[in-house]
């Protein structure tokens, strides 16, 4: 499936709503279970593709040892311009860079980690052959990815709510990039395209989303993602009353004071 330019713009207020709402509600347990995943493995210097607001490149600094260097990169420099506002417990380098062509040096990591961010990639398999290109030999990637939009409660409301709100031209962002990443034998051969000899080890991990309310849980989606992007594409009746009627509808699903849901994504090793 090809990833339209819209899917991968994160900039204006999308950054800073993105970190404040989104972070909390989807992002912040993967982060904690992939950088446990790598913390065992004692890499030297580590490599963050697609870091975005800096969930876990947080991560990273606090839980690895000082010695060990963190690169973290995203092609969009808002998201690394807010990540590097929000600040990390110790020095790491922020980069902006493509995927597709990293600028760093053969075997120059000991690891790699993507956090829902292969999804956007244009091509995968060029992708993951830089970043076999620059792991070590004996080096990890580690990477995740999110399960079918149905698997993911909250998110699958909400899309079903603006597709009430547009019914002649259903804003499909989420289903399209992140939630369009979901077959783990599409991933397995992508992997192996990308020139990897050893199969990897796929988990789908399952968690609960959570937010204050039903409001919190939805602006992150709408406003706070390029789904915004595609809500204003549309015009009327605008993104507020889009974010109203998804509010309303994850509301009637899940109460209207605090709201979770299930949410579920693959986990991918791999050794170089």
């Amino acid at each position: 499936m090809t990833t339209p330019d819209i899917d991968k713009v994160f900039a204006g207020s999308i950054p800073k709503l993105y970190e404040e709402y989104l972070v909390p509600l989807i992002f912040e347990p993967y982060a904690v279970d992939l950088v446990n995943r790598l913390a065992s493995r004692s890499p030297k210097r580590v490599l963050e593709i697609a870091a975005g607001t800096g969930v876990v490149t947080r991560k990273l600094a606090s839980a690895l040892p000082a010695s060990v260097e963190v690169v973290a990169t995203d092609l969009n420099q808002a998201m690394l311009d807010e990540a590097a506002k929000v600040g990390t417990a110790r020095p790491v380098e922020w980069r902006q860079a493509d995927a597709m062509q990293l600028p760093f040096e053969d075997a120059s990591f000991d690891a790699v980690v993507c956090q829902f961010g292969v999804m956007f990639f244009p091509d995968k398999a060029k992708a993951f052959a830089e970043t076999r290109r620059v792991l070590k030999p004996g080096g990890v990637f580690i990477f995740n990815a999110w399960d079918r939009i149905e698997e993911n409660e909250i998110v699958s409301v909400v899309a079903q709510a603006l597709a009430t709100v547009f019914p002649a031209d259903p804003p499909r962002f989420m289903e399209r990039s992140p939630h369009g990443y979901n077959d783990v034998a599409v991933i397995a051969r992508d992997v192996k395209a990308g020139g990897f000899t050893a199969a990897p080890r796929i988990e789908t991990v399952t968690y609960r989303s959570r937010a204050a309310s039903a409001q919190s849980a939805t602006i992150g989606y709408c406003q706070g993602s390029p789904w915004r992007t595609e809500i204003e594409a549309r015009g009327q009746p605008g993104l507020a009353a889009a974010t109203d009627a998804a509010v309303q509808a994850v509301a009637k699903r899940f109460g209207s004071g605090p709201v979770e849901g299930k949410i579920q994504a693959h986990v991918v090793t791999v050794e170089r």
